[in-house]
């Protein structure tokens, strides 16, 4: 990854910009859920792209791409460029940043169980067990499950000398209860309300 950003700050730098910061971000999703012992919705999803924002003749600059050959960061370097040298000529006041010091880190969230390295059977298996059981509550006429996952990874550099790479796992599940009589209705949630409990862990917390 510091191979493709290192490119985009160059090719940054050679058309004109004055500083340059590239970000590239993997995110990769998972959600699933059950409804009454039938699948409700079942999604596993992937994106990868690269961000350059820059800064030419006192204009800002950016542009984004999922193409990350040599060419296609190229392109989106030199459009970044172009954009804020365009900007640059409508700009009422000047630039002016506040000199920081290149941060450079590297930060990962507690993660014993990588969630993506369960199956999609397996996750279902269980929402499924969780989806009977509740059924089987006497006066219940509807019953929802769903497990949620994200990973989101970015590296961050900068011709300022930054280098941030982070890694934030969030998972986390839930179930609902739900009885109807005449005009009333009533819903019971587990571990608490708005579709579960979500923490920055891996599949250790389901």
């Amino acid at each position: 990854m510091k191979e493709i950003a290192s490119r985009a700050l160059e090719t940054a730098k050679l058309r004109g910009a004055s500083l340059a910061e590239a970000r590239i971000v993997d995110e990769r999703n998972r959600s699933l859920a059950t409804k009454n012992g039938k699948i409700g919705g079942a999604s596993d999803a992937e994106s990868l792209g690269i961000g350059i924002r820059i800064i030419a003749d006192g204009g800002f600059g950016f542009a984004a791409t999922d193409d990350l050959s040599r060419d296609g960061v190229d392109h989106c370097a030199a459009r970044a460029v172009e954009i804020a040298k365009a900007s640059a000529r409508v700009k009422e006041h000047e630039l002016h940043l506040v000199p920081e010091p290149p941060a450079k880190a590297d930060w990962t969230s507690p993660c014993k169980i990588d969630p993506f390295a369960i199956s999609i059977e397996k996750n279902l298996e269980l929402l499924f067990a969780v989806d009977e059981a509740l059924r089987k509550v006497k006066g219940v006429t509807l019953a929802e499950t769903n497990m949620n996952f994200r990973r989101y990874e970015q590296w961050f550099f900068s011709t300022e000398g930054a280098e941030i790479h982070q890694t934030t796992v969030t998972s986390g599940a839930g179930y609902a209860a739900h009885s109807f009589e005449g005009t009333e209705i009533q819903k019971r949630s587990y571990p608490n309300s708005f579709g579960g409990q979500y923490q920055n862990r891996g599949y250790e917390l389901i």
